[in-house]
């Protein structure tokens, strides 16, 4: 039987979850870390692999990392273990620039200003000041379904973070350099760097958390095929 209870609350819930882009630096106590990652750990899963191993840093470890992997991200071209997408076209290419504009609208860069969008992209390798960082990696092996899975897991841990009051921002800038990312974290070959995951306390002063990205449509994104 539909619990129309929960799913309003779900409802609420999804609505409530942003992409935070600046971040307190207080730390997130161990127990409501802890707490995050294990309800996303019921994620399902192909033939429940659960290929996802995840790797979090906090204090000195992630601001190590953010100075190590901004100053890679500099002066060399992008190395992901995932194929990166072949292009954006048609509405893709609208949806993505609307966000790019929409960014940049909230922090008054304008689009002939070089430098400041080129300081504005290195801050994703700076985690956006946050104290902590999950980065999401999956089994070689499994190939494309568990990097499917863990497409998965990332959303649910999103949404947990947000249940519990922690801002997050999922990242796919830290896998473009995952050849760095591996020599940083000690990842073995066998796992694959998916996304990030930068969570912490936000700072809801900056300007920069003050704009929010739109939705498609439902029938936009779904076809129903009804049958007699």
């Amino acid at each position: 039987m539909r619990s129309s209870v929960t799913a309003t609350g779900f409802d609420l819930l999804l609505g409530q979850r942003w992409s935070c882009r600046a971040y307190l630096p207080d730390p997130v106590p161990d127990a409501v870390v802890r707490e995050m990652f294990g309800i996303a750990q019921r994620t399902a899963s192909w033939c429940n692999t659960q290929p996802w191993q995840v790797y979090v840093t906090s204090g000195e470890a992630t601001r190590r990392f953010a100075r190590s992997l901004t100053e890679h991200a500099k002066t060399h071209e992008p190395a992901p273990d995932l194929p990166m997408p072949a292009g954006y076209h048609g509405v893709y290419r609208e949806r993505r620039r609307g966000a790019g504009y929409a960014l940049y609208r909230s922090l008054g860069i304008r689009r002939e200003d070089r430098d400041a969008r080129e300081a504005q992209r290195l801050r994703n390798f700076e985690f956006f000041g946050a104290p902590h960082v999950a980065v999401v990696t999956t089994d070689r092996e499994q190939g494309v379904y568990g990097a499917i899975d863990c497409g998965g897991y990332v959303a649910n841990l999103l949404n947990a973070a947000t249940a519990l009051g922690v801002a997050t921002i999922p990242q796919a800038a830290i896998a473009m350099h995952a050849d760095h990312v591996h020599r940083c974290l000690g990842i073995p070959a066998e796992r694959l760097v998916v996304c990030a995951v930068s969570f912490g306390y936000a700072d809801t002063a900056h300007p920069v958390n003050r704009f929010r990205t739109d939705r498609a449509q439902l029938d936009d994104a779904v076809v129903f095929l009804g049958g007699d």
